[in-house]
């Protein structure tokens, strides 16, 4: 089978989509499918992709670590024409998703889309944000998704917010799938020597973007109050993103930066080596669909402590697998960590032992093969009729004339700003 992913994030970018989009394009190939990747340029691209189409774009948007394309060239419709995709699978609902969306309806071929992210979640990073204009979102997300052949959502409970918004195409739950491979092994203590953490210390650690998104204020004040409280317990931060100097702020002012490591971003064996230096996993986000982190840290044999949100209540069974916190506070959510941390040697074995079978359930494997024969079912179907979809697309074309327009005032104050002096890449 030909697949063509057309996505806004793909690596170098770190991220959840970015790392989605590329376990699923490795696991096709394995299979012996044929994959081409469409998606932005970002800093540190290798220059010896195979089967990537990169898009100029604008870098660090907003003071973002995310791309915002430029208008795709001409030669990627003639790339499409010679690649002759049998499903064309778009990873947003703007930006290049509604290229994607242009080349699906044009050449009639069947598309799919992700709903990775509650994407009102993330209006922070335009200008203007309001009530009006996560709205705006949610009705751009909605209606995109009622133009696909088939939606994929990450869980059940994404399934559900997607209906009640009135997503009527047909969906299937696809969550992200984690290779369990690539978590049995890592050295934990060789990252904990690396960093300077002692052999028999508690490290309560947290891995994904630093982003304002990710709720990382209240979890750096609970990682702080358990610090305080725990006198012989550190804290591992792996990423990186906008809010690092935030949250080393935090934990400064709760004077525990010095038991704090920030790793950076990283890849591979130092990932699963990250994982494996820590004794318990702390997620305060309320914005994932899915959480691919939580299935990664439990593949890895660590439980996780985080809030009763959309992703996580699907993956964590309280006290089974870790902790499971509704209507946690800081003070509550620190209690939750210490919950886990002071249990008994062997109790703590059989929260490790759980969350390794939980995330076997998820492999990417499985999920792989369950996103596969939904494409297979579409390829033998006939796409929808080309007056059904003219009619839908421009009742759609309003909403995506909306959307240049608040793209090109969101360009014209980042011309301003960098006539300011803020530095914008190119």
């Amino acid at each position: 089978m030909r697949i063509l992913m057309v996505t806004n994030t793909f690596a170098p970018h770190v991220g959840g989509v970015a790392r989605s989009v590329t376990a699923f394009t490795d696991e096709y190939r394995r299979r012996g499918h044929r994959v081409v990747v469409v998606a932005p340029e970002f800093p540190g691209t290798p220059d010896d992709e195979e089967d990537v189409i990169r898009i100029k774009a604008f870098q660090n948007f907003n003071g973002s670590d995310f791309s915002v394309v430029l208008k795709p060239p001409l030669h990627l419709a003639r790339a499409v024409d010679a690649f002759r995709p049998d499903i064309i699978h778009s990873h947003h609902p703007f930006l290049l998703g509604s290229t994607a969306l242009r080349l699906a309806r044009s050449r009639r071929i069947a598309l799919v889309f992700t709903h990775h992210t509650l994407y009102e979640r993330y209006t922070h990073y335009v200008p203007g944000d309001s009530s009006a204009l996560k709205r705006f979102v949610v009705r751009l997300s909605t209606n995109y998704a009622n133009l696909c052949a088939r939606v994929f959502a990450p869980s059940h409970s994404t399934a559900r917010t997607l209906r009640e918004r009135d997503v009527q195409a047909p969906m299937s739950v696809v969550p992200t799938g984690v290779r369990m491979a690539d978590f049995a092994s890592g050295h934990g203590a060789g990252m904990r020597a690396a960093l300077g953490i002692p052999e028999d210390a508690l490290v309560v650690g947290y891995l994904g973007r630093l982003a304002e998104e990710k709720n990382l204020r209240f979890l750096a004040d609970s990682m702080g109050r358990f610090l305080l409280q725990t006198p012989a317990a550190y804290a591992m931060v792996v990423g990186e993103g906008p809010l690092r100097e935030g949250m080393q702020a935090i934990f400064a002012a709760a004077g525990v930066a010095d038991r704090v490591r920030f790793t950076g971003a990283l890849q591979s064996m130092l990932l699963a080596s990250a994982y494996k230096a820590m004794d318990v996993f702390a997620f305060a986000s309320t914005s994932e669909t899915q959480g691919l982190v939580l299935a990664e840290a439990m593949a890895a044999g660590i439980p996780v402590v985080a809030l009763d949100a959309p992703g996580a209540r699907e993956i964590i069974q309280d006290r089974v697998n870790g902790r499971l916190l509704a209507g946690a506070g800081v003070e509550d959510f620190c209690a939750g960590i210490a919950s886990v941390t002071s249990l008994p040697a062997s109790a703590r074995r059989q929260l490790a032992v759980n969350a390794h079978l939980t995330a076997s359930q998820l492999s990417l494997e499985r999920c792989a093969e369950r996103a596969l024969t939904a494409y297979e079912s579409m390829v033998a179907q006939p796409t929808r009729p080309a007056v059904e979809v003219d009619e839908a697309w421009y009742r759609t074309v309003r909403l995506l004339s909306a959307e240049w327009e608040l793209l090109s005032a969101t360009m014209g104050a980042a011309s301003r700003a960098l006539q300011r002096g803020v530095e914008i890449s190119k």
